[in-house]
């Protein structure tokens, strides 16, 4: 039996991409699932204080790298080792797991996953796959090049910080999610916001995602996303129709309206290509029997829309658990700079050279991603007439 089974892309095997509903700029796609396993499931798990500190070595007074946010709930999977089902558990509130501070106002949490019980382990949703986003390359140039500052050669990039909306933020979001109707089978979703992929949420079992729906609001989003929902009414007109010539009796009425489905259904995930059968780097958070918990990103590219999210994935590929988060343009610009640079060792001439760009063009792009804090006040100074050439030529 294969376990520690890591993403390489992200597929909706054995999930049926349901038609659309629409409200306004939303239109949500419900994922079906018709050969449902109850061996995993997840519950929510959630927390009263409007703001949590996540200590990442797991020890709440360790005064080493921490995780601040807004943290509302975390999910717990439970599993069994033999393949047996588990009974429902629905969604939990409580006070959760941690220590609160600062009068109830802020709860400090060991760990973005942490096991509580046999077969039982709680990690913070999204948050997880965000941390690992700012993790990425975050200890800096390993060797003392004489352009970083003496900051970012002794802390790296500590601290960054990316900012996002909350789920009510993003117009219209909490209506729909309120009047949609949900289909028996249904385990997930696709969410699109004027016709842009904001995020996808797929959980074990239809009773989890009834249970988790509404948690959907609690997530967070990109701010392309809040804008579009602020600035787009509608999304765009899709018509299919079937076709009458074709139906004289009620057999080829079934036929034709599962043509229709099936038309919709690949639409639908055509619609999603930024995400869906694309490449991903994934990395391993843990291993609960056969199943695996794990972070990724889209291969880094600063052409395309990029996602990060986290899944969970059974020993045979199936996919159990999934949610995304669309990275902003000014992200995925940041991302694909560090990973330039590590792959350089931090040498900037090495890295300029490798984009295939001049030295002043790669310190323009420090400032412009806000990493110029990184680099000595001399190294950062740029020839003001190139700058002003190189301006010019991106209006072109």
């Amino acid at each position: 039996m294969q376990t520690n089974f890591l993403l390489s892309d992200i597929q909706l095997t054995g999930l049926e991409i349901a038609p659309s509903q629409v409200k306004g700029a939303i239109r949500i796609v419900p994922l079906l699932k018709h050969n449902v396993r109850y061996d995993l499931r997840l519950k929510s798990q959630q927390y009263e204080e409007p703001l949590a500190i996540v200590s990442l070595s797991g020890k709440l007074l360790d005064p080493g790298l921490k995780y601040f946010s807004y943290i509302p709930q975390g999910l717990v999977m439970s599993w069994s080792d033999d393949g047996s089902p588990l009974a429902s558990s629905g969604t939990q509130l409580g006070s959760g797991n941690g220590k609160k501070m600062f009068g109830g106002l802020l709860r400090v949490i060991p760990r973005m996953s942490k096991k509580i019980e046999h077969n039982q382990l709680r990690f913070l949703p999204l948050h997880l796959a965000m941390e690992g986003f700012l993790a990425m390359f975050f200890g800096g140039p390993e060797i003392a090049w004489s352009d970083y500052s003496r900051r970012a050669r002794s802390q790296g990039l500590n601290p960054r910080c990316e900012y996002s909306y909350g789920g009510r933020s993003i117009i219209g979001l909490e209506n729909a999610l309120r009047v949609f109707e949900i289909h028996q089978q249904q385990v997930g979703v696709m969410i699109f916001v004027a016709e842009e992929l904001a995020s996808v949420f797929v959980v074990p079992t239809p009773e989890d995602y009834r249970a988790l729906h509404s948690t959907l609001l609690q997530d967070f989003y990109g701010e392309l996303i809040y804008q579009y929902a602020y600035v787009y009414q509608t999304t765009y007109p899709m018509n299919v129709t079937v076709d009458d010539d074709q139906i004289n009796n009620l057999k080829d009425l079934r036929r034709e309206i599962e043509l229709v489905r099936n038309s919709w259904a690949d639409f639908q995930g055509f619609m999603a290509n930024s995400l869906l059968e694309r490449p991903v780097i994934s990395k391993k958070v843990y291993q609960a029997g056969s199943f695996t918990l794990q972070r990724f990103l889209t291969d880094i590219d600063s052409d395309q829309v990029n996602h990060i999210g986290e899944a969970i994935v059974r020993d045979t590929g199936e996919l159990e658990y999934l949610k995304t988060y669309r990275l902003s343009a000014l992200q995925t610009k940041r991302v694909h700079l560090l990973s330039k640079l590590a792959q350089y060792n931090w040498n900037l001439d090495d890295t300029a050279q490798g984009l295939n760009i001049s030295r002043n063009e790669l310190i323009y792009r420090f400032k412009k991603t806000g990493f110029d804090y990184l680099l000595t006040e001399q190294a950062s100074r740029i020839n003001l007439i190139e700058q002003r050439q190189f301006d010019e030529a991106k209006k072109l």
